[in-house]
C-alpha cells in the first residue's frame, strides 16, 4: 500500500507543474527628478539607485510587489533649466517603501513548454522620505530647516514635512529563466504629494527679514541670482507637485509557497484490450 501511495504521489508530480508564488530579489538602476529645476528633461542628471523587492504571484497574470527603494535626485538651473536666472540647485536622498499591483500582458509561467516572457504594467502607493540640500562655498546645508521661503516665521506656514506619499506607476518586462530565476527591466514614475522635493515652490521672501531672523547664509541660499528678486515674486510653481522616477534592471529568486494552479495537462492515451480495439 505504501509503495502504491508513493507511486501515485510521484505520478502526480509528473503531471503537475509547480511554480513558486513568492519571489525575492533586487533592482539596480538610476533615478531622476522633474520639478522647478528640471521641468521637462527625462533622465536629466540621473543618479544611481537600487531597491530590494518581494513579489507574490497570485496567478500567471496578477502579482503584488513590495519594495524598498534607495535613491538620490539632483538638478540645477545652470544644467537642467538655464532659461531661469535663479541659479538654484539641490540634491536629495530618497528612501521609499511601496506596495504595487502588477498586471502581466501575457500569462507568465516558469515551467517547461509555457510562456516565459511578458511585458507588464504596475501601479500602487508609496511612502518616501527626502531631505533637499544645497551647496554654498563648499559646504552642504539642509534646506528644510532653514525655511528659505519664510516657512516657520511669524504669519507664515510651518516648515514642510520631509515625509510624503506618492503614486508609483509604470511598465516593465519579465523573463523567467527556468523554474527559480527571473530577470527583467522596469521604468516607473512617482507622482508625489509634495512640491518641496527641491525646496522650491512659492515666492521669494524678504531678504532683509531672512538675514535678521535666520542669518546671511539662509538669505544667500534662498536667492542665489545675481540681481536679488523682489519679495513676493515667483520662485517656483506651487500648483504642480514634483515627480521622481526610477528605472532599473530586476532580478529575483523564487522561494517556497508552491503554486499548483498552473498545471500541465497531458491527454491520456486510449487503452487497448487484448483484441487490439480501443475502448
Amino acid at each position: 500500500m505504501k509503495k502504491k501511495l508513493i507511486f501515485i504521489f510521484l505520478l502526480g508530480l509528473s503531471t503537475f507543474g509547480f511554480a513558486q508564488k513568492s519571489e525575492i530579489g533586487g533592482m539596480v538602476g538610476g533615478s531622476f527628478y522633474l520639478g522647478e529645476l528640471n521641468p521637462t528633461t527625462l533622465f536629466g542628471s540621473t543618479r544611481p539607485a537600487g531597491a530590494l523587492l518581494y513579489r507574490y504571484n497570485f496567478n500567471p497574470r496578477w502579482a503584488l510587489k513590495a519594495n524598498i527603494l534607495f535613491a538620490e535626485v539632483t538638478a540645477s538651473d545652470a544644467v537642467n533649466n538655464n532659461q531661469y536666472p535663479r541659479n538654484l540647485s539641490f540634491r536629495s536622498p530618497i528612501t521609499e517603501i511601496s506596495a504595487q499591483v502588477e498586471l502581466n500582458f501575457f500569462n507568465l509561467y516558469n515551467i517547461p513548454a509555457r510562456n516565459h516572457f511578458s511585458p507588464y504594467i504596475f501601479t500602487g502607493i508609496s511612502v518616501f522620505s527626502f531631505n533637499p540640500k544645497a551647496e554654498l562655498n563648499g559646504r552642504w546645508y539642509d534646506l528644510q530647516s532653514f525655511g528659505t521661503e519664510g516657512q516657520g516665521l511669524e504669519g507664515e506656514p510651518d516648515p514642510y514635512s520631509l515625509v510624503s506619499m506618492a503614486i508609483p506607476f509604470g511598465m516593465g518586462l519579465k523573463w523567467n529563466l527556468g523554474k527559480y530565476f527571473s530577470v527583467g527591466a522596469e521604468w516607473g514614475m512617482r507622482l508625489t504629494f509634495t512640491d518641496y522635493l527641491d525646496d522650491v515652490s512659492g515666492v521669494y521672501y524678504d531678504q532683509d527679514v531672512l538675514i535678521q531672523q535666520r542669518g546671511e547664509v539662509v538669505a544667500q541660499l534662498a536667492d542665489r541670482s545675481v540681481e536679488k528678486n523682489m519679495p513676493g515674486t515667483q520662485r517656483g510653481d506651487a500648483t504642480i507637485n514634483d515627480w521622481y522616477s526610477f528605472a532599473a534592471l530586476t532580478f529575483t529568486f523564487r522561494i517556497g509557497n508552491e503554486d499548483t494552479s498552473c498545471q500541465i495537462r497531458y491527454k491520456a492515451k486510449p487503452k487497448r484490450n487484448n483484441s487490439g480495439r480501443k475502448h
